[in-house]
């Protein structure tokens, strides 16, 4: 049986799409992929669903029985031990569940990221005393101090994807509540209130305000993150959180509904430009 993950790399997401499409395209069905490797049609589904780890010696059974030519298998195979490798997140499993994992993992992947957050600041962006803060409140169902502690460095060790070579486009919109909802104590926010002016000095993040004063808009059901990805195996995927668990949508009608959604409230929301006023007024009232 393929070992199993409590998260797929990104890796394993695209290899085990790939693997399905090479599938179809021998026009074989899962009964009988499952055939060649004497096992059931559920494992030849759960390595396209990225659900396992790719083992090596099945895969090279299946390519070959779809007709990939020696050279091409060759090289999907080095890509499967690559994929397999643990993500660097992997070592904060003790207090990562699961399905935070893939989102960690489709996060350090992402050419764009689009996020509504109506409750608190995005964790891209928290300051580590703001994070704590967070975390203390038990945000998170966890409250022991260790715990507290493994999961600010965690967030802070994610953040260091927005300044790296290939960084991803980040642009975030934030209710007012965000900015009013007090974390820590003054001293906190004020901190909180720079770092959120110094990210929206870098190139690739937009911050806009959705403020009070503008009413309802359509996204106020719930915070949501939408990813975009430059690799073609990946569809662009909407991550929504409830409260213990979260779902990943990529069905095209309920991603396109998300990125309206967002479209419109980006469009109704202050421009950066006075997102930018609005967090230099909170700064001085602090």
């Amino acid at each position: 049986m393929s070992e199993p993950r409590s998260a797929p790399t990104v890796g394993q997401v695209v290899l085990g799409r790939r693997l399905l499409d090479l599938r179809e395209s021998a026009g074989m069905k899962r009964e009988e992929a499952a055939r060649i490797l004497r096992v059931a049609p559920a494992t030849v589904r759960r390595m396209e669903m990225a659900e396992v780890a790719l083992k090596i010696p099945y895969l090279q059974l299946l390519l070959k029985a779809y007709g990939v030519s020696e050279e091409e298998a060759d090289a999907f195979v080095l890509l499967a031990e690559d994929a397999n490798k643990p993500g660097w997140w992997q070592r904060f499993h003790d207090i990562l569940p699961g399905w935070f994992s893939m989102y960690v993992s489709l996060e350090g992947a992402a050419s764009l990221i689009r996020s509504y957050e109506p409750h608190f600041v995005p964790g891209l962006l928290q300051t580590e005393a703001y994070a704590r803060g967070v975390l203390q409140s038990g945000a998170i169902g966890q409250t022991r101090p260790d715990d507290i502690e493994r999961h600010v460095d965690l967030r802070m060790r994610r953040q260091e994807l927005l300044t790296r070579e290939d960084a991803p486009r980040l642009w975030v919109v934030m209710d007012e509540t965000v900015l009013r909802r007090p974390v820590g104590g003054p001293e906190v926010m004020r901190d909180q209130a720079d770092r959120l002016l110094d990210a929206a000095e870098l190139p690739n993040v937009t911050l806009q305000v959705a403020p009070f004063a503008n009413g309802p808009h359509p996204g106020t059901y719930g915070p949501f993150v939408l990813f975009r990805f430059a690799v073609p195996e990946l569809p662009d995927m909407v991550y929504s959180e409830y409260l213990t668990g979260a779902v990943y949508l990529d069905a095209r009608a309920e991603v396109a509904t998300h990125l309206e959604v967002m479209d419109r409230m980006a469009a109704q929301a202050a421009t950066a430009h006075r997102t930018k006023e609005i967090l230099r007024d909170l700064r001085k009232e602090l």
